[in-house]
């Protein structure tokens, strides 16, 4: 079965939950639930659940214990593309206590997308990500990360809303984000993230109400732990989002008050906070790029950037590469680029419908949908409007980015789903008739967040050979790499240490390329090295001449695995 057909066929059992939602919403805005009773008292518990102290225990373990459950579904993944190589080779570094790691001499045979060979050897991405993969990686699996992040996220994310909600509303938008984003996603089945720095996002959204009301020194730092998360994880968007924060505070709340808000959110503990923040972030740097004020992504993109970040900005001299896959990613990449940068109405129009198509799907398909649809309809509630001001900026500065994807609005994460639960209290107030017609709505759209559940557990099912974020709730086009892991599998089974060699019929741009490799060659037992054109092996052989050398070729079917040494 092709990728694109079995795709076809994964999101077509969606659609039909999609438009069954849109029939059941029509027949609910005339009919009353049947089992009223029922219904009543299961939102009655469900409130007095969310008043006790087991409500932050189960949003904490309800995700993580649905995802264990799923493991002979879907097991523990294995990384697929470069971001999640790039993340898990800062995870080795900071697990082995290092911040980077030497070059290589030989390091034209270890370039790969997303990593610096040069000066150091290290991921081009901030640490924030990598280090809760460490904190997994030390317990067993870089996999126990991703899960702690996802469970914090939760509680995080429920923290948030309850600042802003009454508490069972508060539980109920939790509930919703657990059952859409925490178990099923892809930032819970890839090494990518996307909760960590829906962390900082929610730090920063709980406790603003908090310090509107009065001052605590620990509601001040966790806004600047907050901060801090968001500066570390992803630096542009978490900018974009403190800013957007910022001018909502001062557009909603007026001078006076702002003003009141930021000198108490800026006491002494929050301040040594982000001192200590930016401290860290210049000696990072410096470690790895010998200056303190030069970012590892700022030299990645020197390198090997081909194609600005910004639809606005002028096209870049076309760079050259020995090797060919890096060659073959930099051409992509301009004609990527071209196709979304600010040069006609067609192209920006694209550009705006892909990025919004991706963000709701990822966040709002299909069952949030129509809730979104009304929230522009109630922006003389002020919180909607705060809200909406920090959405519509940070939506300018995701559309700014050529290559903006679901987890680039993280930060916006708990605010998403506040704007669904305070919209979601408005329409449950709606009558007809003097029918509450407005609470069947609602009751629709909790129900229908559960069966989509369960139809991404079912797509994951009938799709196996997608990868599980394909299959559940995700939206990437990519292939499990299967053949990669298979030899990973027979080489680790075999005595000794190995260098692979991988060799490419023709410059390839795909995402899950083969050559990674963690922090430590000399430890490490199985390295993986490139082929390069009219470059000489020999030098490579001799200096892992204690290993047995093999060639890979993966574009050959079945993927061909040859010892040379």
């Amino acid at each position: 079965m092709t990728l694109s057909l079995a795709l076809s066929r994964g999101l077509d059992i969606e659609l039909a939950v999609a438009f069954a939602l849109l029939m059941t919403l029509v027949w609910a805005a005339y009919r009353q639930f049947p089992v009223e009773t029922f219904f009543s008292s299961i939102e009655k518990i469900g409130t007095r659940f969310a008043d006790s102290r087991w409500a932050v225990a189960v949003l904490a373990f309800f995700p993580v214990i649905l995802r264990l459950c799923l493991l002979p579904i879907l097991p523990v993944p294995h990384p697929e593309i470069a971001d999640e190589f790039s993340y898990l080779l800062i995870a080795d570094t900071f697990a082995h206590t290092r911040l980077t790691n030497p070059s290589n001499p030989l390091w034209q045979h270890f370039q790969t997308a997303n990593v610096n060979l040069i000066p150091t050897y290290m991921s081009k991405y901030p640490p924030a990500q990598g280090a809760v993969l460490a904190i997994g990686q030390l317990l067993g699996s870089p996999w126990i990360g991703v899960l702690f992040s996802v469970s914090a996220m939760c509680i995080a994310s429920f923290w948030m809303l309850k600042g802003w909600l009454p508490r069972r509303w508060a539980f109920l938008g939790a509930l919703l984000l657990v059952l859409r984003l925490a178990s099923l996603s892809y930032w819970a089945n890839s090494y990518w993230g996307g909760a960590v720095p829906a962390i900082g996002g929610a730090l920063v959204l709980g406790a603003l109400p908090r310090l509107t009301k009065s001052f605590h020194h620990s509601h001040a730092a966790l806004l600047a732990l907050g901060l801090a998360i968001l500066a570390n994880s992803r630096p542009f968007e978490g900018l974009i989002f403190s800013l957007a924060v910022g001018t909502a505070v001062l557009l909603t709340q007026g001078p006076l008050k702002s003003f009141s808000v930021l000198r108490r959110a800026f006491s002494i503990s929050p301040l040594l906070i982000l001192a200590s923040t930016v401290a860290f972030m210049g000696y990072y740097n410096w470690r790895g790029t010998h200056n303190a004020f030069v970012f590892p992504y700022t030299v990645n993109d020197k390198a090997y950037a081909c194609a600005p970040n910004f639809i606005w900005q002028h096209p870049l001299p076309m760079k050259y590469f020995a090797n060919e896959q890096l060659q073959s990613i930099c051409e992509w990449e301009v004609q990527f680029w071209g196709q979304n940068r600010l040069d006609s109405v067609r192209h920006f129009a694209g550009h705006v419908a892909a990025v919004a198509g991706k963000t709701a799907y990822f966040y709002l398909w299909p069952q949030f949908l129509p809730v979104f649809a009304v929230t522009p309809f109630l922006l003389h509630d002020r919180k909607i409007r705060f809200f909406a001001i920090v959405f519509a900026i940070c939506a300018v500065g995701m559309i700014a980015v050529a290559w903006t994807q679901p987890h680039y609005a993280a930060p916006l994460t708990a605010a998403i789903f506040f704007l669904i639960v305070q919209t979601l209290r408005h329409v449950n107030r709606w009558t007809y008739r003097g029918r509450r017609i407005g609470l069947s709505l609602v009751r629709t759209i909790v129900i229908f967040t559960v069966i989509m559940t369960g139809v991404y557990v079912v797509n994951a099912i009938r799709f196996p050979s997608l990868s599980s974020f394909v299959a559940t709730a995700g939206i990437w086009a990519i292939p499990v790499n299967d053949a990669r892991a298979s030899v990973v599998q027979k080489l680790q089974a075999m005595p000794g240490k190995h260098l692979v060699i991988v060799r490419y019929e023709t410059g390839t741009e795909e995402a899950n390329d083969w050559v990674y490799n963690l922090s430590d060659f000399a430890r490490e037992k199985i390295v993986w090295a490139r082929e390069i054109s009219e470059v000489d092996t020999d030098a490579l052989v001799n200096a892992f001449s204690d290993r047995r050398i093999w060639i890979v070729e993966p574009q050959t079917f079945p993927v061909r695995l040859t010892e040379i040494h």
